[in-house]
């Protein structure tokens, strides 16, 4: 793809970041939410998992605790204070009514503007078969945005309906058509990855070598978007 990239709108003052991992954010758009939270923009985390699955050499019990820490320092350093989890299995999330539930629930009851989301289209953009924890969060939480506004769907919710939710930015997607410039972030963003200091020794990355892959990509993206590092998003309205 070689169209340009649109500049994401600015009409919001709340989102809520829908993602399945622990990490999922950093790889994928920590450089745009510490752009936005710089700005004024209030960001919220929901994470479907705890990501006990992610370090093979740590039993699930210990992961737990080790990576719900690091998602807590990790989303401090993009300016993120509000980070939630909904404890579904980690490698088993399926797009189901309850999952659909527990989301609308997070968004009627944080109210945002904008929800991001991670790529739930069948491949990454890397053309390699995608997460079925991936999709099904980003499915689930696109379905998620219509039953929050929906007083008859979940009606046992304690928080009021909200249809206030103009976009869904979707991150890591093979389909993207907008940008945030992440000029001044980059070092954020790189923070925020290394952060996981525990799931990146799992994968056997060594400190500091998260930066030269995180930086190629925003500069890549930048080629799309008037030369400015920048992180690319699918943006659905709604």
């Amino acid at each position: 793809m070689t169209e340009n990239l649109q500049p994401m709108p600015n009409d919001w003052t709340r989102a809520l970041a829908v993602a399945a991992h622990p990490d999922d954010m950093e790889f994928g758009c920590a450089g745009a939410v510490a752009a936005w939270t710089a700005a004024g923009k209030q960001v919220g985390y929901l994470l479907v998992t705890r990501g006990e699955a992610g370090i093979d050499g740590m039993a699930p019990a210990e992961a737990v605790k080790v990576r719900e820490e690091e998602q807590h320092a990790s989303a401090a350093i993009v300016g993120v204070g509000s980070v939630e989890f909904l404890d579904y299995a980690d490698g088993s999330v399926e797009c189901t009514a309850g999952l659909r539930r527990d989301i609308a629930a997070a968004i009627r009851h944080h109210r945002p503007e904008l929800v991001v989301t991670f790529n739930h289209h069948d491949f990454t953009f890397t053309g390699k078969w995608n997460s079925p924890d991936h999709r099904n969060t980003g499915r689930a939480a696109l379905d998620a945005v219509l039953d929050a506004g929906n007083r008859w769907i979940f009606p046992d919710l304690e928080a009021k309906p909200w249809n206030g939710v103009k976009y869904v930015a979707v991150a890591g997607s093979t389909q993207p058509t907008h940008a945030v410039d992440v000029t001044g972030f980059l070092d954020a963003a790189v923070a925020s990855v290394e952060a996981h200091q525990a799931y990146l020794a799992g994968l056997g990355i060594p400190p500091g070598a998260a930066r030269g892959p995180l930086e190629g990509f925003a500069q890549a993206t930048g080629q799309r978007f008037g030369g400015r590092p920048a992180i690319p998003f699918e943006l659905l309205e709604f």
